[in-house]
Order: structure tokens, then C-alpha cells, then sequence
């Protein structure tokens, strides 16, 4: 039992430090010596583990992704919000979260589509699925907030969250070269304070 839960605190270390060093330095600037030397954790065991660097970057995505989704989630379920005010407060948090980082790193997801989304079906395919569940996710909140009249019901949930997402990446991206969160507070105002609102 104790060996599997070493295991799994190993597993786990690999996968935090592949989120900072992907994030930090790409998929391509970042070598396994580097990942397994800042965990002290023998180069068998890593592909004992995951196998390939490539199998490894596709879990890293998912485990990426996990507290975003927990996090919103979180404010979702939140009795004292209307969903879309626990939409506008999950973002707010992560405009606050990214301003304190310096705007640092940006988001992993959009830094790995522009490097590797095409390269790569493997991390294509855990990228395509971290985006639908994250979408997914904002999906229902709209939808719950169209059922509680605070959301237009003329465009559909999904279009609107497909929309929130690309308009957020983006907004991701020039926040990275303004040094800014300006771009995420427009995206932000723009569709859940504007257009968006019913």
C-alpha cells in the first residue's frame, strides 16, 4: 500500500513540475533531464510512468486544467450567486490571479496549441478534450443563468461558451505581449457585462 502511494506522490511531482516547466519554457524547450533532475526521480520510473515525453504533455493538459474546473465549479455551485455573477466572479479571480503573477506564463492550453496543436495527435486530442470539458463547464452555467432570466436565450448556451472561450484565449494572448489585463477585463465586460446579458 505505502509503495503505491509513493507512487502516486511521484506521479503527482512529475505532473506539477511538467505544468511549470511547459508553461515556463514550451514543450520543446523543455527536456525530461530537467523534469526528472527537479524531482529527483530516476528516468526508468518516468517511463514507467507515462511512457514518452509526448504521453506525458498530454496528461500534464489534463491535469492542468483540473483546478480550473474545480474552481469554477466551485463558484457555480455557490448558493449565494446567480450563475452569472459566479461566472463573472470565477473570471475576476483569475484577472486577479494573473495580475499577481505579473502576467506571467498566460494559460498552458493556449501556449500549447500555438506549439504543438498541430504537430502532435496525441496532445491535439488531450488539448481538444481539456477545452470541451472546460467549455462543457461554462456551457451549463450560461445555461442555468438563461433558466434564471439573467442570460439572453436567443443564441444557445454552447455557441456562447465557445464564444467566452475563444474570445478569452485570445484575450490571453494579448494580455502576454500588453503586459496588461486590460484585454481580459474587455472580454469579460464585453460578453458577461454586455452582450452576453438578457
Amino acid at each position: 500500500m505505502l509503495r503505491t502511494t509513493q507512487k502516486q506522490i511521484n506521479r503527482e511531482s512529475l505532473l506539477n513540475q511538467g505544468v511549470m516547466l511547459l508553461m515556463q519554457q514550451g514543450y520543446h524547450g523543455t527536456g525530461l533531464k530537467e523534469i526528472l533532475d527537479a524531482v529527483q526521480i530516476p528516468k526508468g520510473s518516468f517511463y514507467n510512468y507515462f511512457g514518452s515525453k509526448e504521453n506525458f504533455a498530454a496528461e500534464v493538459i489534463q491535469h492542468y486544467i483540473e483546478p480550473f474546473l474545480q474552481q469554477l465549479n466551485s463558484h457555480l455551485q455557490n448558493p449565494d450567486n446567480d450563475a452569472l455573477s459566479a461566472l463573472q466572479h470565477y473570471f475576476n479571480e483569475l484577472i486577479s490571479e494573473l495580475e499577481n503573477a505579473e502576467f506571467k506564463g498566460g494559460c498552458l492550453l493556449g501556449n500549447l496549441m500555438g506549439e504543438i496543436g498541430d504537430t502532435s495527435e496525441l496532445c491535439q486530442k488531450s488539448l481538444q478534450s481539456a477545452v470541451h470539458r472546460y467549455r462543457d463547464l461554462l456551457q451549463a452555467g450560461l445555461l442555468k443563468a438563461q433558466q434564471e432570466g439573467t442570460v439572453r436565450t436567443d443564441r444557445s448556451a454552447v455557441d456562447m461558451a465557445d464564444l467566452l472561450v475563444n474570445m478569452w484565449h485570445g484575450a490571453l494572448l494579448r494580455m502576454k505581449i500588453e503586459q496588461s489585463s486590460i484585454p481580459l477585463k474587455q472580454c469579460c465586460q464585453n460578453l458577461l457585462g454586455e452582450f452576453f446579458k438578457a
